[in-house]
């Protein structure tokens, strides 16, 4: 009973804190992005993220990111990565800041979130419709080349929805195979989440306490033109063979 009622007090601190997160980054966003442009708009993004992970500590949430191998700077990446909960989001964008990850979300997000949706329109990133696939395709073919181009990170979660058990899904394999073909150049990393979902698991409300997620960045992999399924089978197995262990 005490460590209900106590989750449920500190939930709500960390909404308190975090909408207040969202609405003053949301504002040093608009004001870098139109007074300075993308970088300015971006390191409003990455403190955004920051402060983020700093409010979930209230609820005593970790992190952990466990790096096989350094990944080389100035390259075009396509990271790849099971998906649990909203706020693996953070970290990622946090911890893999000098690679500028941008991410494939779906058209929902683009509006009604502050902050976040305003850096998913004007921060590098693509919002698609799920529901028009030969659209959101060609959206995730310019997105690939533009990111191929700048040498940023293209982050990309196969599963298509969260895990809501931490039990991994299929990948599907459509848009990962055209934002492949869209970046030639880029490095293949995949990226193994554990325990992300424990936050979603009363669906945000309340949130448990005491939560640690771990990333483990997979070593780099180039990318394959000539053998793109069995590469994306071969990560997919990897992924999933890391959430299985202890």
């Amino acid at each position: 009973m005490i460590y209900k009622m106590l989750s449920y007090t500190l939930t709500l601190c960390f909404y308190l804190l975090f909408l207040i997160i969202l609405l003053v980054f949301h504002l040093f966003q608009f004001i870098g992005y139109n007074l300075f442009g993308y970088r300015a708009q971006n390191l409003m993004s990455l403190m955004m993220s920051y402060f983020t992970m700093q409010a979930l500590k209230v609820l005593g949430t970790r992190f952990t990111f466990e790096w096989v191998t350094p990944i080389p700077e100035n390259t075009p990446l396509i990271i790849i990565a099971n998906h649990q909960s909203t706020y693996e989001i953070p970290p990622i964008v946090w911890y893999l800041r000098k690679h500028h990850p941008k991410f494939i979300s779906k058209k929902q997000l683009g509006k009604g979130i502050p902050g976040v949706s305003y850096n998913l329109r004007h921060g590098g990133s693509v919002l698609i419709d799920r529901k028009k696939r030969k659209d959101s395709l060609i959206k995730i073919k310019h997105f690939g080349e533009k990111v191929d181009q700048n040498k940023w990170s293209a982050v990309i979660f196969p599963e298509g929805t969260r895990s809501k058990t931490g039990v991994p899904k299929k990948f599907q394999k459509g848009g990962l195979v055209t934002l492949m073909e869209s970046m030639p150049n880029a490095l293949i990393v995949p990226i193994s989440i554990k325990n992300s979902w424990k936050l979603a698991k009363y669906n945000y409300m309340p949130i448990p306490l005491g939560v640690h997620l771990k990333f483990k960045v997979h070593t780099p992999i180039p990318n394959d033109l000539g053998a793109i399924v069995s590469l994306i089978e071969n990560v997919e197995t990897q992924i999933h063979q890391e959430l299985q262990s202890a």
